[in-house]
């Protein structure tokens, strides 16, 4: 296995900054809150303290995601591992630019018409031009950091 650093390193920086998100919210921060639109908004401009909790587990959540990144740099003596932490990099890669993809072509669909969702103009400017393209970028960097080598 071939760890690719400077890819990976983003993974780090882009998984920071997207936990990051989640401790501000948590504690009552409201930037960029809108710009998620729908349920979410609405719950954030009045949290109950189970959402908030919610929130809180996401950024932790989250946040094993540079742990699980910073295991790849480990020279692993045992080959199971290191084939286990490749194929599990390389799902969580795809699952989470799958989700954004999904996301996008959803929330695409709706602003057509073709589909109805609680979405007003601006988050769903921002869900497409920047959120939905965020999980893919992520999911871009986590594929990426590490390749199979013979």
């Amino acid at each position: 296995m071939e760890t690719k650093k400077w890819i990976l390193s983003f993974g780090v920086i882009w998984t920071i900054l997207f936990s990051g998100l989640s401790f501000y919210w948590a504690m009552g921060g409201m930037f960029g809150v809108r710009s998620l639109g729908g349920a979410i908004y609405e719950m954030a401009l009045n949290p109950v303290p189970s959402f908030v909790k919610i929130v809180w587990i996401t950024g932790f959540i989250k946040l094993l995601g540079v742990v699980w990144l910073l295991l790849l740099l480990i020279k692993w003596r045992n080959s199971r591992i290191q084939t286990t932490l490749y194929f599990i990099t390389k799902i969580c890669g795809l699952l989470l630019f799958l989700y954004g993809l999904f996301n996008f072509i959803t929330i695409s669909l709706s602003k057509i018409g073709v589909l109805n969702f609680d979405l007003d103009r601006y988050a769903t400017f921002w869900r497409l031009v920047f959120w939905e393209p965020y999980w893919m970028l992520g999911g871009i960097f986590y594929f990426l950091s590490i390749k199979k080598t013979n």
